[in-house]
């Protein structure tokens, strides 16, 4: 496949990036959205990017809760997202934890940040292009994981994360 047929994305992750990381949220009782965080999924949606939420969720691993109450809150975040016309494309979630976990859950795997593996999967189903594609979290390793899949990662500790977003992506305008 040509660069020139590939997709442009933004991986955000979720906890602490998108919405007001309180400890192990998982359901919309709890969810709270960053400051411009919805702006900033509508800003990279109307910039052409595909958006993705790339989130360690060891909750589950430990018992918590389950995947369920993940996709439904991911579920009730794009049905929000709908009300400013923006939308996420994609979810991926790690639920493993390398010690502290239900036995089905404790392994040290590929796809909990700072492994790449949920933005690398990501990338192959989608025809990403990582040289065109930005990953914002608040952790570092949220930004190990984008370096080891050569997208270029940005640590987003306080603030509006549009205002924060908005030099960051290429716009059409």
């Amino acid at each position: 496949m040509s660069e020139a047929t590939l997709n442009k994305a933004i991986f955000f992750d979720r906890d602490g990036t998108l919405n007001v990381d309180t400890g192990y949220v998982h359901d919309w009782d709890r969810f709270e959205w960053i400051p411009g965080a919805r702006e900033a999924i509508k800003l990279s949606n109307k910039c052409g990017y595909l958006v993705f939420v790339v989130t360690n969720q060891s909750g589950i691993g430990r018992g918590y809760y389950n995947e369920d109450a993940v996709h439904r809150l991911h579920a009730q975040m794009n049905a929000d997202l709908e009300e400013i016309d923006a939308h996420i494309d994609g979810f991926a979630f790690c639920p493993h934890h390398p010690a502290e976990a239900q036995p089905e859950y404790l392994k040290k795997c590929s796809c909990r940040k700072p492994a790449p593996g949920m933005l690398l999967k990501l990338i192959e189903e989608w025809q990403i292009d990582p040289a065109q594609s930005v990953m914002i979290g608040d952790n570092d390793t949220d930004v190990a994981a984008a370096t080891a899949a050569n997208v270029l990662g940005h640590l987003f500790v306080e603030g509006n994360l549009h205002d924060f977003l908005t030099p960051l992506i290429n716009s059409p305008d």
